[in-house]
């Protein structure tokens, strides 16, 4: 008891910002004004605006169900994923998230009423600060999303399915957004910029569909005669292929413009989902450095307030039980692994850059001389946060003493062998091998299947060809392919097919599927 009594009267400071680990909201508001003083003072974070907003268990549930949310339209998915959530955890199956974030301006972090004021405390700045500075700054969220707009864009979404179901049925509504949400992978544009999601734009846009439909896709197929006979038709052909673009990447872009039998309602449903599936993409790809982010910025601001004195020990010791959970990554041989922890590898990275900033070796100067020793830990960092994505970032900062740590190795897996080959170990060559192939697993073209629409038979029949281009001559898995081509061809109302395409131009499979309904 007397070191005990020592040890805390040696740190500076004597007013804890809370006592015991019953949250209230004075000790709310204490404490995030002194992690938002550490995060923008000390760490020189630049977050949004932030809402702090206290929720149930249900409601966390809730918004689990509805891709976290806070305002979403009404679908029988969400409902079901609702309660297989509320069932697995009320048999002590799955645990909760302590919080969500949404990207929004101002950033909404939600907090569950359940979290001790130590937890409340830890994803206030975790989500808050963290998420929240990742957000506004990084380039692929500055360049796809719109955290101004996404709310209100969101309200508009809402109301307007709500609308369809009352004039057209709600089984009506159910059967497009069922085949968007089957499309939602393939509904995003990688290249490229589209305008910024605007509320007053998108009810403008909604009112000229009309227009826009009667200029653009009514003359498109009503040029086009039933059976043109081919000198005729060919220019008329070759006009409205130029129109469309092909080939065309974003599949529900092209059936929402071109498709010859949705109304008007069904294609506003179709941009809807469109636009959320581009919400979410930049956050598909930082995923590891978003988490690594803050989970570094609520390391640094935890232990700054203890530090500061504002922290009990048992706090701080409740706080890094829980962030050694987070970052714990199970060894390959452990049941419990099922890939790398996107915690552990992001904090390990963004802790390993700090060391090289700060006290370099010299195989640190060798491998990454741009940062070594430069002493700017936090400017470094907020540039890493900016610039990068999953991949590119451990392409460019991912170091041999990261490697050594988290005994990071390559396996060549070929499927004509029956053993499998260490193919790189801890040496020069290794480390190189090692790098390239993990920031390979986070490249989205990688691990995405390249389908895109390549051409429209616009003779007669208006079927829809997609191709997809196989990498490494690996297939889609038929079932899956057949179930979501039946999709595309109800929203594009005529036959489909699907062309796998190989090594040098070779067809290796074909799929059709003809509208379901």
């Amino acid at each position: 008891m007397a070191e005990q009594a020592a040890t805390t009267s040696a740190r500076p400071g004597n007013a804890l910002l809370f006592e015991s680990g019953e949250w209230s909201f004075d000790a709310l508001k204490r404490t995030y004004d002194a992690i938002e003083d550490v995060a923008i003072n000390d760490l020189k974070l630049d977050p949004y605006p932030v809402q702090v907003e206290m929720i149930s268990t249900e409601q966390m549930l809730d918004a689990y169900s509805s891709i976290g949310m806070p305002v979403f339209y009404h679908h029988w998915s969400f409902g079901k994923r609702f309660t297989r959530d509320e069932a697995l955890y009320r048999k002590g199956y799955q645990g909760l998230a302590y919080e969500i974030v949404i990207n929004s301006n101002p950033c909404i972090c939600y907090v569950m009423e359940e979290n001790t004021m130590t937890m409340q405390a830890l994803v206030m700045a975790h989500a808050a600060f963290g998420h929240n500075h990742f957000f506004k700054n990084n380039y692929l969220f500055k360049e796809w999303t719109d955290a101004e707009g996404i709310l209100d864009y969101l309200n508009f979404a809402k109301a307007y399915v709500a609308r369809c179901e009352e004039q057209h049925g709600i089984s009506a509504v159910e059967r497009v957004l069922d085949a968007a949400h089957a499309l939602m992978d393939h509904a995003v544009n990688r290249y490229g910029r589209r305008p910024r999601l605007s509320l007053a734009n998108e009810k403008k846009r909604a009112e000229e569909r009309l227009e826009h439909q009667r200029q653009n896709y009514n003359d498109l197929w009503r040029t086009l005669p039933n059976k043109p006979k081919r000198e005729e038709a060919k220019p008329e052909i070759d006009m409205a292929q130029r129109k469309m673009g092909l080939p065309e990447e974003n599949l529900l872009y092209f059936i929402e413009k071109f498709s010859p039998a949705l109304k008007d309602w069904e294609r506003e449903l179709v941009r809807i989902v469109r636009n959320v599936a581009q919400y979410f993409y930049p956050q598909k790809q930082t995923k590891m450095m978003n988490e690594g982010c803050a989970t570094y910025v609520h390391y640094r601001i935890l232990n700054r307030l203890y530090d500061l004195g504002k922290i009990s020990e048992g706090s701080m010791l409740e706080f890094l039980s829980s962030h050694a959970n987070v970052v714990f990554q199970p060894d390959f041989d452990d049941r419990r692994y099922s890939g790398l922890n996107p915690y552990a590898l992001g904090f390990e990275m963004m802790r390993d850059i700090e060391r090289i900033v700060t006290e370099p070796t010299e195989e640190d100067r060798e491998y990454l001389p741009e940062i070594a020793g430069n002493g700017d830990v936090m400017g470094t960092l907020k540039t890493v946060w900016a610039n990068f994505r999953d991949d590119s970032f451990i392409a460019q900062y991912l170091s041999p003493t990261v490697m050594r740590k988290m005994r990071l190795f390559k396996i060549a897996d070929q499927n004509e062998s029956p053993h499998y080959l260490v193919d790189a170990i801890h040496d020069e060559r290794g480390y190189a091998r090692v790098r390239r192939a993990l920031a390979r697993q986070y490249d989205p073209g990688e691990r995405e299947p390249n389908i895109q629409v390549a051409d429209v038979d616009l003779k007669g029949s208006r079927r829809l060809v997609l191709t997809h281009n196989l990498h490494n001559d690996i297939p889609l898995s038929e079932d899956d392919a057949r179930a979501v081509l039946g999709y595309v061809a109800d929203l594009w109302g005529y036959d489909v097919q699907l062309l796998g395409i190989g090594a040098n131009e070779v067809t290796k499979y074909q799929y059709d599927a003809s509208p379901r309904t």
